[in-house]
């Protein structure tokens, strides 16, 4: 059985290995695929596992010999499941294996706001401190977390341990959910999404990308928001309307946008985010720690070992 990974790159750069794939099926691996190769690329497989590369209805209907599809993420918006389903194509994706390092990422941000540390660092790598007649110095504002209201919006997997450490650095939690009340875990208060921006001081999004919330942040939701409030991305691009968040941080409406995605991947060169001092944007990476990354190939490695077994697992669609 022939089997093609389409951009094995960006999980496995080179520090982990196939090797448990390569023991299943006749294994060829590609960094990267672009759309014009695909199905040069796939025409004589049963298994495909891809990350970004499209398999929709026109490659799907030339891979004759097509028989499974492992998205190696998450989403799975890349294949076309219906054309897939008429196939009698089996696709599944990597659920969950990237909630603890999306978390991290979400305070990362966040702290480099409030404490500025690598202001200081390179402020000092330059001689800054060396050269000051106090022992200290500080000429940004710094911001203590206890007491801050944390809003989240959408409280799946990710979201609810982005709860679990805001809690954790005593502040307030309340998050925009389709759960119950009765169903939060303690400590967290209900709010629908206007009395969440509202009242935050941080709003982290965590929510789906669907047609209702797309753009869910724009200008009308960015004018409710505190002058002083943080907004974090670290869920799906266009679920924020790029110019009006530069608009709102150019303005002063909004302190800081901390994103690790963005509405175009990688971004085109005029995006307005990246013009805007108090934008910070890391590159799609919240998701890529190598324990992350191990998860995600262990977890494909086993919806490939099941399939085969006829007993498949994480199946979507």
């Amino acid at each position: 059985m022939k089997g093609v990974i389409l951009d094995g790159y960006t999980a496995n750069p080179g520090d982990l290995t196939w090797e448990a794939l390569e023991s299943m099926c006749e294994l060829t691996v590609y960094d990267r695929t672009s759309p014009e190769e695909t199905v040069e690329r796939a025409k004589d497989a049963a298994i495909i596992l891809t990350n970004k590369v499209c398999l929709h209805k026109a490659e799907i209907e030339h891979l004759p010999n097509l028989k499974y599809i492992g998205v190696l993420a998450t989403g799975y918006n890349i294949v076309d499941l219906d054309s897939a389903r008429e196939h009698g194509i089996v696709v599944t994706n990597v659920p969950a294996y990237s909630s603890e390092s999306v978390a991290q990422m979400v305070f990362a941000h966040l702290l480099s706001i409030t404490n500025r540390t690598e202001h200081y660092a390179i402020q000092n790598r330059m001689g800054r401190w060396s050269a000051c007649p106090d022992f200290s110095y500080c000429d940004t504002l710094l911001t203590e977390l206890a007491g801050k209201t944390f809003g989240i919006v959408g409280l799946g997997n990710i979201g609810s341990r982005v709860a679990t450490i805001a809690q954790a650095f005593n502040m307030k939690v309340i998050a925009c959910t389709s759960k119950s009340s009765g169903a939060l875990p303690a400590g967290i208060e209900k709010r629908t999404l206007a009395e969440l921006l509202q009242e935050s001081d941080i709003v982290s999004l965590h929510c789906p990308l669907t047609p209702d919330t797309r753009h869910l942040i724009s200008r009308q939701s960015l004018l409710q928001m505190k002058s002083s409030a943080i907004l974090i991305n670290t869920s799906r691009g266009p679920l924020v309307n790029d110019q009006d968040v530069a608009d709102a941080l150019q303005g002063h409406r909004l302190r800081a946008y901390c994103a690790d995605v963005l509405t175009e991947e990688p971004p085109r060169a005029g995006n307005p985010l990246l013009q805007c001092d108090n934008a910070f944007i890391t590159p799609h990476i919240a998701w890529a720690t190598k324990e992350a990354r191990t998860r995600l190939i262990d977890v494909a490695v086993n919806n490939v070992k099941a399939f085969i077994d006829n007993k498949p697992v994480n199946v979507v669609g």
